[in-house]
């Protein structure tokens, strides 16, 4: 009887053994951590590979909060993403490859944490957060609170902790897998900030200070000083004549008073605008935050990314309507957002800078 018990649990132990097969490419680097779908069995395309582990190390949460510490992964869901990874090159943008990540979102990473933000005296609301995430080279990248909290689809800015290639069937390519976990925003047309290595993540307030009149009648501004590192680039009273107009159809809904319309906005995209300010560059990717302020003060930070680099066409409208004269006569409409809280209107200032907040 213990003899068959032993041979038992020796089977067992093998069998463990193999469902955690070595992969023999890539100099056995990659531990396999799940079976993949190889005879199509489901119609899922995205689990037709191998599975790779992205071991995490440990990361820190610290900045304008009560309860700063290390993120416990152990009580975090999984969740996936899918990506096609793409950098910025000379020769012309250069694509990396296809894959599945899952790892833990900074949705959940963050949702326990107490904030303490240190202007909220002056501007109580959360739209003008942003978060940076820092990896042990010391590379850093921003991320607003907008991008985390508000989109229409959440948990999609993800800590990797596994990898699967996404294999195209007829030219079975299979892309280079990574050797450590990353950051991974998957709303990003070009991934630079998709970061190795993160080991800190840095909860932070736009530091600009604003009067801020809650209230203001007529919240009015004829026009908008746009800002590049604090230096005045444009001024502008209407929509440019020269850029297509687009009509976006809503339903605008407040995380406060929920619905207030279903009309469509009509203005042009505010990338558009700030292009010919704003360089494409690694270093604005990373790190470009643009400010949008309006005449009361009410203000809201989104990242260069979420504005000139997105993949989904969740675009951001300025529309521009001369004849208002309360609420006017700018004003922003984020089709990204599922609230509208930052839909900011009376805007009299936009800020764009890279320089540490």
């Amino acid at each position: 009887m213990k003899k068959l018990t032993i041979i038992a649990l020796l089977v067992l132990i093998i069998t463990a053994c193999n469902e955690k097969n070595i992969d023999n490419t890539n100099d056995n680097k990659y531990l396999r951590a799940l079976t993949a779908d190889t005879t199509d069995a489901t119609n899922d395309f995205y689990d037709n590979a191998e599975t790779y582990a992205l071991p995490v190390q440990t990361i820190s949460v610290e900045g304008e909060i009560e309860n700063p510490g290390i993120v416990d992964f152990s009580k975090l869901p999984l969740r996936s993403v899918i990506v096609k990874e793409t950098l910025l090159s000379n020769d012309g943008d250069k694509f990396v490859g296809a894959y599945r990540y899952d790892g833990y979102a900074l949705y959940d990473i963050l949702n326990q944490i107490k904030l303490n933000k240190k202007n909220k005296e002056e501007f109580n609301p959360i739209i003008d957060l942003y978060v940076q995430v820092e990896n042990d080279k010391g590379e850093k990248v921003n991320i607003s609170w907008g991008e985390i909290y508000y989109p229409n689809q959440l948990q999609e800015i993800i800590i990797a902790s596994k990898i699967m290639r996404i294999v195209p069937s007829k030219t079975n390519d299979l892309w280079p897998l990574p050797e450590v976990n990353k950051l991974v925003v998957s709303r990003d047309l070009i991934t630079e900030r998709n970061i190795s290595k993160p080991v800190k993540i840095t909860v932070k307030s736009y530091p600009k200070s604003f009067v801020t009149i809650k209230g203001l009648k007529p919240l009015y501004s004829p026009k908008i000083d746009i800002y590049n590192e604090n230096q005045i680039v444009e001024t502008i009273t209407e929509n440019p004549k020269d850029l297509q107009v687009e009509k976006f159809n809503t339903i605008f809904y407040g995380r406060g008073r929920g619905i207030h319309s279903t009309q469509p906005f009509t203005g042009v995209m505010l990338k558009d605008i700030l292009a010919k300010h704003v360089e494409f560059t690694t270093k604005n990717i990373r790190e470009g935050l643009f400010l949008v302020v309006a005449k009361d003060g009410y203000r809201g930070v989104f990242t260069f990314s979420e504005v000139m680099n997105r993949n989904d066409q969740s675009e951001i409208l300025l529309i521009c309507r001369p004849e208002t004269t309360n609420n006017g006569i700018f004003r922003l409409f984020p089709a990204c957002d599922f609230f509208s809280d930052r839909a900011i209107k009376g805007i009299n200032e936009i800020y764009f800078s890279t320089k540490e907040q």
